[in-house]
């Protein structure tokens, strides 16, 4: 028999890793609690301005440059309340690590990159590295950079083993202009963009009484 609790399922945000070749999904990486709030910034991109044509001033050249920051919390208490062995051993470091390794190349491409240096290799490509999604319900799945990391550990154990800490994440939105189209990233942006369209579509126009103006002239 299943329990009725009461409360309502609480649906997580997340970062998903994904093979930018396959598509295969690498590692799914909820946030312990939803940050409280998430800050989205917008930078226009059109060809108005100084020295452009009048006729130019509403043009748009692509998709804004977006960009989104918030604040999470990673807390191993009851974690460690529970006698949780892997807590017990190294706090939430496992957690940590996870999050910062999306912004570190593999150990094992460094290592190749030095070997192939010492032997004259002219030219190292760099590192392709996964395809970050930040998901934040089903009409927000969206290609991000992170652009800025950081961590503020606020308590530890007796082993100074970390076992609460705060992530502020800074990411960019990767969008066609960056992606292309043919790319499981693009893919992703247009379905972003296009549910965005869909959510407007909705919205139900107010008048111009409510402003206090019968017609604009």
């Amino acid at each position: 028999m299943t329990s009725f609790t009461g409360s309502p399922y609480l649906i997580k945000g997340g970062i998903v890793l994904v093979d930018p070749q396959t598509s295969a999904i690498q590692k799914v990486i909820a946030l312990q609690y939803n940050p409280d709030t998430l800050t989205r910034t917008m930078q226009v991109h059109g060809t108005g301005g100084e020295g452009n044509s009048r006729s130019e001033a509403l043009r748009l050249t692509g998709p804004p440059t977006e960009n989104i920051k918030l604040e999470a919390e990673i807390d191993g208490t009851d974690q460690l309340e529970t006698a949780d062995k892997l807590t017990s051993k190294v706090g939430i470091q496992p957690q940590l690590a996870a999050l910062e390794m999306m912004i570190y190349p593999t150990s094992g491409h460094l290592i190749a990159n030095n070997n192939m240096a010492k032997v004259g290799t002219i030219e190292i490509a760099p590192m392709e590295s996964s395809l970050a999604l930040f998901i934040w319900n089903a009409n927000r799945i969206i290609p991000v950079r992170i652009t800025e990391f950081s961590i503020t550990e606020e308590a530890f154990d007796v082993n100074l083993n970390p076992i609460r800490a705060k992530v502020s994440l800074g990411m960019r939105v990767l969008n066609v202009d960056d992606l292309g189209f043919n790319n499981k990233g693009g893919n992703l942006y247009m379905s972003y963009q296009q549910n965005k369209e869909s959510l407007a579509a909705m919205f139900i126009s107010g008048s111009l009484s409510k402003l206090g103006i019968k017609a604009i002239v």
